[in-house]
C-alpha cells in the first residue's frame, strides 16, 4: 500500500482531505533508516514480520517460489512512499513473497508495536489501512484470476492493454525468463504466445520491449476484457 491519498474506494474523499494528518502520524512512527543494496531482500518468503518497511522511492520486485522449483514473478514496481509488511502485520502470517531491491534503496522502518499503539490511539488511521489494503487486494486478485483462468496469449495481450491504459499496478521485466515467470509459465511457452500476437499483427517487438501495433485489433481480441 501507499502512504498517499486514495484515489478510489468508499473513503477516497476523506483521505484526500486528511492526507496530511495520516502522513504526519505515520511518519512519527518511523524509527530509523537503512540502506538496502541491489538484489538484497527487504523480506524473505516465510519470514516472520516484526516491522514494516517504507520505500520512499526506488524499484523493487515481488516473487513467490514453490517447493517444486517453479517461481511466479508478480512483477516490478516503482515505489512512491510504498509500505510493505502491512498485510502480515494484521494477519500474523509469515511473509508470502520475496521482496527484492532492484536497485540500491534507502528505506524507513516502523516497528509493529509502535504501529499497534498508533492504531489504538487513532481509529482513522486504522480505517485508512483497511481501505488501502482492500484496494491493493482487489488489484492483485484481478492479476491472479487472469493468470489462472485465461490462456497465456490472452494474458500477455491483456497485460499490454493494461499498460496502455496506465492501469497496471506492476511492471514487467526485460528478460524473457522473468516475463515467463510473471505469467506462470516457461520461457518456451511465453515466447510462443508472443509470436502468436506478433504474427497476428497485434503487437511488435521493439528495443523497448513489446508494444501494441493494432489497438483496435487488440481490443477485439480481448473482447469484454477491453472495457475501460
Amino acid at each position: 500500500m501507499q502512504l498517499k491519498p486514495l484515489t478510489k474506494g468508499r473513503f477516497q474523499s476523506i483521505w484526500q482531505q486528511d492526507d496530511a494528518f495520516i502522513e504526519k502520524i505515520f511518519r512519527e512512527l518511523l524509527s530509523d533508516t537503512q540502506l538496502i543494496a541491489e538484489n538484497e531482500y527487504l523480506y524473505h518468503q516465510g519470514q516472520v514480520i516484526d516491522r514494516l518497511i517504507m520505500v520512499e522511492s526506488g524499484r523493487i520486485s515481488l516473487r513467490y517460489s514453490a517447493e517444486n522449483g517453479r517461481r511466479f514473478q508478480l512483477g516490478a514496481m516503482e515505489c512512491d512512499e510504498q509500505l510493505f509488511g502491512e498485510m502480515e502485520f494484521f494477519t500474523g502470517y509469515r511473509c508470502q513473497l520475496d521482496i527484492v531491491a532492484e536497485e540500491p534503496l534507502t528505506v524507513a522502518v516502523c516497528s509493529c508495536e509502535r504501529l499497534e499503539e498508533a492504531l489504538n490511539q487513532h481509529p482513522k488511521l486504522a480505517i485508512f489501512f483497511a481501505s488501502a489494503m482492500a484496494v491493493d487486494y482487489q488489484d492483485m486478485l484481478e492479476i491472479f484470476l487472469h493468470r489462472m483462468l485465461y490462456p497465456i496469449v490472452h494474458n500477455v495481450a491483456y497485460d499490454l492493454y493494461r499498460q496502455h491504459l496506465n492501469k497496471q499496478p506492476m511492471d514487467g521485466f526485460s528478460k524473457n525468463y522473468q516475463e515467463a515467470e510473471r505469467f506462470g509459465t516457461t520461457d518456451r511457452v511465453y515466447r510462443r504466445a508472443v509470436k502468436e500476437l506478433i504474427d497476428a499483427g497485434l503487437v511488435a517487438r521493439t528495443k523497448q520491449g513489446l508494444e501494441i501495433q493494432d489497438l483496435d485489433g487488440l481490443r477485439q481480441f480481448l473482447g469484454n476484457d477491453s472495457f475501460e
